[in-house]
């Protein structure tokens, strides 16, 4: 018998290390794998530092596996990750063999990307290594989520079942990004357009109508002056460069220190609380950090992973700060023994109806599916309120469109029309 020395996550998602006993490294990591634990590393006792997740990769296609590896830093779409997902769920649960799966995918795969991690995965998994342990090994493409699902179905021997709810949590979450993203496009195109609409006039137009009026003479109305004043501050250069170019510098200065302030921990939790408490976009983004929340642990407990660990990958995957902080203070409970419903109800980031969902769901035992009846109430409160504001802010955007550029023409033909006054007056 040899001793391996190992490293791994247990059921709780915390380090633990030991020695097992085992013919060879095959065995061995068989051995931890029935006793419910992710091995991270295993070394044979005195023969230095040779990691699983090293050596797996490293043999026939090592240099492609290398290049697609966290290490790399290279991501693919979500999109293209969801199709592989569920074509790998299809050809498992027609019976071909994960191995083969993962060859067929790899040969008709465009990205290249995913088709050399696809083929890393194949080497490892040939190699001994579990399925989830060669996922784990390429975490920018697939994050501590889809690993540990993945594992709770090798586990549970039903790995396809799995996949299938891997592949319906990704299209229902891109589902609602995408409804996210489309109510912020309009508002964002309109405004852009209007800037420069805005910009193009003060610099092209206006200082043509001042200098057809100061040939004119006469007094001007007041918003005619304060339109020129703006032109001349645009186009000014008293230091050979025009305004406008310093505006744009400071204007690019004070986003640039704006993102640098957002990536710190004060300033990322200053604008996670703001976006909850925005007018109108607050309640979106509430909503659907909620159905998130609950579609994420929804899924993995349903999925057989442990309930500490299953909030430990929703809190890392929550993509709010506030949210995240209050999934912690529910793990810190659980841990503890207690219930789920009093720290969500003391978070105040939470909805009553979702509190008395989960008090429900906990009383009945049925946890899991409650919670997933939550992600699609509020996924469907996301979709009326995305179409709601859609509907509003078109004709908003519309109006403001046009008083910024009418209060621009109307100051340029005012003065024009009261000239054609005077004259037909004195005429």
């Amino acid at each position: 018998m040899i001793n391996f020395q190992y490293s791994a996550l247990d059921a709780k998602g915390e380090q633990t290390t030991g020695v097992v006993s085992a013919t060879n490294e095959a065995e061995a990591k068989q051995k931890l794998h029935v006793q419910g634990l992710y091995l991270t590393q295993i070394d044979e006792v005195g023969k230095g530092k040779a990691s699983a997740r090293a050596k797996a990769p490293s043999k026939a296609k090592g240099k492609m596996a290398g290049s697609t590896s966290g290490k790399s830093g290279k991501r693919i779409k979500p999109k293209i990750l969801m199709i592989f997902t569920r074509q790998l769920a299809t050809l498992i649960d027609a019976g071909l063999p994960l191995l083969r799966s993962l060859t067929v995918l790899g040969k008709q795969e465009p990205n290249p990307v995913l088709r050399a991690t696809l083929s890393a995965l194949a080497d490892s998994v040939q190699s001994g290594a579990t399925f989830s342990e060669s996922l784990a090994q390429h975490p920018k493409i697939y994050n501590k989520l889809y690993v540990n699902m993945v594992k709770a179905g090798e586990l549970g021997g039903v790995l396809e079942v799995v996949l299938n709810r891997l592949a319906e949590y990704q299209e229902k979450a891109q589902k609602l990004k995408n409804k996210i993203v489309s109510a912020m496009v309009y508002p964002v195109i309109v405004m852009f357009i209007a800037i420069a609409i805005l910009v193009f006039l003060m610099i092209f137009i206006v200082p043509k109508f001042e200098a057809m009026f100061n040939e004119m003479g006469g007094d001007l109305p007041a918003i005619s002056k304060v339109v020129f004043g703006f032109s001349r501050f645009f186009i000014d250069n008293p230091y050979g460069v025009p305004n406008i170019v310093f505006v744009l510098i400071l204007f690019g200065v004070l986003v640039f220190l704006f993102n640098l302030w957002g990536r710190t921990k004060p300033g990322r939790m200053a604008i996670d609380a703001l976006k909850l408490k925005l007018p109108v976009f607050g309640d979106i983004q509430r909503k659907s950090a909620v159905s998130r929340f609950s579609r994420t642990l929804g899924t993995l407990v349903t999925s057989g992973v442990p309930i500490l660990q299953a909030l430990n990958i929703t809190r890392d995957t929550a993509g709010n700060v506030v949210i995240s902080g209050a999934i912690e203070k529910v793990h810190e409970a659980v841990k503890e023994g207690e219930s789920i419903v009093s720290p969500l109800q003391a978070s105040g980031v939470f909805p009553n109806m979702v509190i008395s969902m989960v008090d429900v769901g906990e009383e009945t035992g049925q946890l899991p599916e409650m919670l997933l009846k939550v992600a699609d109430v509020y996924d469907d409160e996301v979709d009326n309120a995305v179409t709601a504001l859609t509907s509003i802010l078109e004709p908003i955007m519309i109006v403001v469109l046009a008083l910024v550029v009418g209060s621009v023409v109307f100051a340029l033909f005012l003065p024009l029309i009261k000239v054609i006054t005077t004259m037909g007056q004195s005429s």
